[in-house]
């Protein structure tokens, strides 16, 4: 047990270190040259202004960090797509904030930076929390513009979103710290509140060289959209300041006198540790992600005082169910259960696979915790549900439907944890990204796809195979094993929780050790709304 529990560290501290060292060299931005760069015209970067805004010595916790992560390469690409978004304290206050980082390509927004900042301001929406935007862009990455401009969630989206925001009383605060440009102009000033720094921020339509093309008028940029002009001619900014410090001042006081926020009313005790070593968590969890291991001491290094109260623990028992606390507050727990187990029946069940019991008892207590006013968090290592002539006759479709159909209609906040394996139909039925969860982190042994890469590259081989067969190409043994890996080395690629994390369908990898504080801030973040809707599952498969 020792030389397993040893070997497991190993490998999982290893990935911790890679995660570590990516995250390290996506904090640096566009790179120390352009940090240098914008310190010269007395600016801060991003991640500055964040630290500067923040309460000291109080959580922040990013959205989006390893968004575009090995993508747009040819463009020389793109850390954390150019912009810093992320749930953080200004005044006591709990706030989105969104900051444009001017070290990646002079902030111009890419396809994947439309994306995160619709991320950031549907996390505002759904918890009705107040934003802060921290403008610095040059605008839409015009060799890229046929993807980011015109349609519905693209650019324009995000001004949609400020009107939205605006009627539904959540708070918007703007400060535009260096360039704002065109169609971006729109973002402060349908923000509640838009100050500018004086000399390093400027916003208009359209810039001195394209007001020259357009209409020949020759005029500089201070003079065409800067503090002065905007605070004492045109009344389109609210106040300037003279310095990006003074400025983030200016805002904190702004979150000194904002009334309080009405709360949804989950329930919150004294916060507690695990009583069980957390750092154990790198040891118990498998290195191998085939081998089989008990979600329950996974749960119990994650919980305060190690106590979790299982729902239906003889019942169902592929899929964990119960209550417990993180960090105080009130949660139900569904979780994949990884170790074998036998039914009453005396049949042997798979772990990580949804049978038709165990579905049928996810369901119900989903509704539960939907009546008790529960926050929901899904732990996943799902390979998927039951396939075969048994599993089809006993209705786990239909069984499937049920848990599906009383996940996605909960009211309750969702928070999902990818911990390993999150397959197929598995994904959705354990509250996979396209059902709306508050906030999703995988950590870094998690796999993301249709099916495992094993399974994925053998039925792709069969197609390929197959494909290059009816062109009359013989197929050699040699051959199959030379395309079977190489298509494996795509597909494991794909499975990547990086590859995952670079397109948002997670909110980023976490540290095993994060998670207590990922869930605890999106439980805090998800009071501030009030619970309107009233449960209905409509018509549910029996």
């Amino acid at each position: 047990m020792n030389i397993e529990f040893n070997k497991n560290e190993d490998l999982n501290k290893n990935l911790l270190f890679q995660l570590n060292k990516k995250l390290l060299q996506v904090k640096l931005g566009g790179g120390e040259k352009r940090i240098a760069k914008e310190h010269e015209k007395g600016k801060l970067t991003a991640r500055e202004r964040i630290e500067y805004l923040i309460d000291s010595d109080s959580e922040f916790l990013e959205v989006g960090a390893l968004a575009a992560d090995n993508m747009y390469q040819e463009e020389g690409g793109c850390p954390s797509a150019g912009v810093v978004t992320g749930m953080g304290y200004v005044n006591g206050r709990m706030c989105m904030i969104v900051a444009n980082d001017a070290t990646v390509k002079a902030g111009a927004w890419f396809p994947m930076t439309a994306k995160k900042n619709l991320r950031a301001q549907e996390i505002a929406m759904e918890n009705r929390l107040p934003i802060i935007y921290l403008v610095d862009s040059a605008g839409v990455f015009l060799p890229m513009q046929n993807e980011i401009f015109p349609d519905k969630e693209h650019f324009g989206r995000q001004f949609r979103n400020n009107a939205k925001m605006s009627s539904m009383g959540i708070i918007q605060v703007a400060a535009i710290m260096g360039s704002c440009v065109a169609g971006g102009a729109y973002l402060p000033i349908m923000s509640d509140e838009a100050m500018i720094v004086d000399k390093t921020g400027s916003i208009f339509l359209a810039g001195s060289y394209l007001v020259k093309a357009a209409i020949g008028e020759s005029v500089d940029n201070e003079t065409l959209g800067g503090a002065t002009t905007h605070c004492e001619i045109s009344g389109v900014t609210d106040n300037k300041y003279d310095s990006d410090q003074e400025c983030l001042d200016a805002i904190r006081k702004i979150f000194d006198k904002i009334g309080a926020a009405e709360k949804a009313g989950f329930d919150r005790s004294e916060p507690k540790k695990p009583s069980k070593d957390e750092k154990e968590l790198y040891g118990t969890f498998p290195s191998d992600r085939v081998k089989p291991y008990d979600m329950v001491e996974i749960i119990e290094r994650l919980v305060d005082n190690s106590e979790f109260e299982e729902y239906k623990k003889d019942y169902g028992k592929t899929l964990l169910c119960g209550t417990a606390r993180i960090d105080g507050w009130a949660i139900g727990i569904v979780a994949n259960q990884r170790k074998i187990v036998k039914n009453k029946k005396g049949e042997m069940q798979m772990g990580g696979v949804i049978y038709s019991d165990s579905a049928d008892k996810a369901a119900r207590f989903i509704m539960n915790c939907n009546q008790r006013k529960i926050p929901l968090v899904f732990i996943q290592d799902v390979s998927g549900f039951m396939v075969g002539s048994k599993a089809e006759h006993g209705g786990i479709i239909k069984d499937g439907a049920k848990m599906v159909n009383a996940m996605a209609n909960s009211v309750v906040p969702k928070f999902t944890i990818v911990v390993g394996n999150s397959y197929g139909a598995g994904n959705y039925a354990m509250c996979g990204k396209a059902y709306d969860p508050r906030l999703i982190y995988s950590w870094p042994t998690a796999q993301m796809a249709v099916m495992s890469g094993a399974s994925a590259a053998k039925t792709l081989l069969q197609i390929k195979v197959a494909s290059l067969k009816k062109t009359g190409k013989e197929i050699t043994p040699e051959d199959e094993k030379s395309l079977l890996d190489e298509i494996t080395a795509k597909y494991n690629e794909e499975l990547s929780p990086y590859y995952a994390a670079a397109r948002l369908w997670v909110d980023g990898v976490i540290d095993p050790l994060d998670t207590r504080k990922v869930i605890s801030m999106g439980i805090e973040a998800a009071n501030h709304a009030p619970i309107t809707e009233r449960f209905n599952v409509g018509v549910i498969q029996t």
